[in-house]
């Protein structure tokens, strides 16, 4: 007889693995062109086309995530696109192959993560998806930690083109977890965020959802959020590069490492509170420490004190990867719409991502990175005041003994 904790343990190595899959290129991709002596231009071109199609695709692949009942395939093709996406930049570096790859790797990206959070929210249910969501962020991160160094190593001691090589070994792991999460356990009605128990559940409209003003509301804090955050690191990266030579690059990958190391840390925890405190009262903290982390980049300019103050970074992160899920599940409960708004939030993640890279450099080259950290961190408080006025708390308390079946009982458990 199959144990029913057996598919939530495959979860969590997918969680894992995929990570090393799904990011452990990015970073790489700009090096790799720039020892193949591409220019400026071409590299900043392959890099924004996968920025616009991750932004264009998101809200369409929330949609796609929401129709396919198939989930686990839907997540297995996206990882195959990335192997494929993968070889074709490390075998043929030309500009027409490497923006096909970027276009790939842009658009994949938008249905892995939703797709993800769909397995786990028709395999729990919505009663314990905080502890859920917690655990699976502090999988992601973990493996997210492994993939840069692992990477990193590599790059180091072959080649930067032998990175995209080694991104397949990783995606065999990755789909064997996927094949461990046994189909029939998963409630897809339930995945949607409609009722469980089946395919029949009316559908709401989107326009329903574009009069829920906490909905809209929040939506507005997340851009605003990561128009403060996304040019924080790349803009640290660039202070810390400044005379300091091929060292540059270790500060930098000190600086992830320490945030993803703080999320794998603190999600779980993050999951918990979730609903002991209610949603509201950690994303206040989260997007709390986001003005100050942008204040204290001016106070100092000491490498150690530096990437010390990226553990705030990590805080943030860790609290708005947990709690900006659950949100979404609470406002689209019994919708049936839970991945398209998950891609909506995604679209508002990559519109302030593409403000702040932008906004941000016309700070620091006019004025200075004194003047450009306080500018994010002057964004910051903003969408802190936002929240603060605007967004409600969304958890309603769910009696554990309601809805729930035995099944789910032990799955929780895990």
């Amino acid at each position: 007889m199959r144990n029913p904790t057996q598919s939530l343990r495959a979860l969590d190595a997918l969680n894992f693995f995929l990570a090393d899959v799904q990011t452990s290129i990015g970073p790489f991709v700009a090096i790799y062109l720039a020892t193949l002596h591409w220019n400026n231009e071409h590299v900043g071109f392959a890099l924004t086309v996968a920025s616009l199609t991750g932004v264009l695709f998101q809200t369409p692949a929330g949609a796609l995530v929401d129709h396919v009942r198939a989930k686990r395939e839907l997540l297995a093709l996206g990882v195959v696109l990335v192997v494929l996406a993968t070889l074709g930049l490390g075998v043929y570096p030309i500009l027409v192959v490497v923006l096909a790859a970027q276009i790939v790797l842009g658009g994949v990206s938008t249905i892995l993560g939703p797709a993800v959070n769909a397995v786990t929210l028709g395999l729990i249910g919505p009663a314990h998806l905080d502890r859920r969501i917690g655990r699976n962020q502090a999988f992601n991160s973990a493996g997210n930690v492994v993939a840069a160094v692992s990477m990193g190593l590599v790059g180091y001691w072959l080649t930067a083109r032998a990175i995209f090589f080694a991104v397949p070994l990783f995606a065999i792991p990755t789909l064997i977890a996927l094949a461990s999460i046994w189909p029939q356990e998963i409630d897809h009605a339930r995945a949607r965020g409609a009722r469980a128990g089946g395919e029949e559940v009316q559908i709401f409209r989107i326009q329903s959802l574009l009069r829920d003003r906490r909905l809209l509301a929040f939506i507005g804090c997340v851009t605003l959020f990561h128009f403060a955050n996304a040019a924080m690191l790349p803009e640290l990266g660039e202070l810390l590069a400044r005379g300091r030579g091929r060292s540059s690059n270790l500060f930098m990958a000190a600086c992830v490492i320490t945030t993803q190391a703080v999320i794998t840390i603190l999600a779980p925890w993050v999951g918990r509170k979730a609903t002991d405190w209610g949603r509201k009262p950690l994303l206040l903290i989260g997007f709390g420490v986001l003005p100050l982390r942008g204040v204290l980049y001016t106070l100092t300019s000491i490498p150690l004190l530096l990437m010390a103050i990226q553990v705030l970074d990590g805080v943030a992160n860790a609290i708005f990867g947990v709690v900006s899920v659950l949100v979404i599940a609470d406002l689209t409960r019994g919708t049936g719409r839970f991945n398209l708004v998950q891609g909506a939030l995604g679209t508002a993640v990559g519109i302030g991502a593409s403000l702040s890279t932008a906004g941000a450099g016309f700070m620091v080259y006019h004025y200075g990175y004194d003047a450009g950290f306080l500018s994010l961190a002057g964004i910051a408080a903003a969408a802190l005041v936002l929240l603060w006025l605007a967004v409600p708390e969304t958890l309603t308390w769910v009696s554990p003994c309601s809805a729930r079946t035995k099944y789910e009982e032990t799955l929780t458990n895990v």
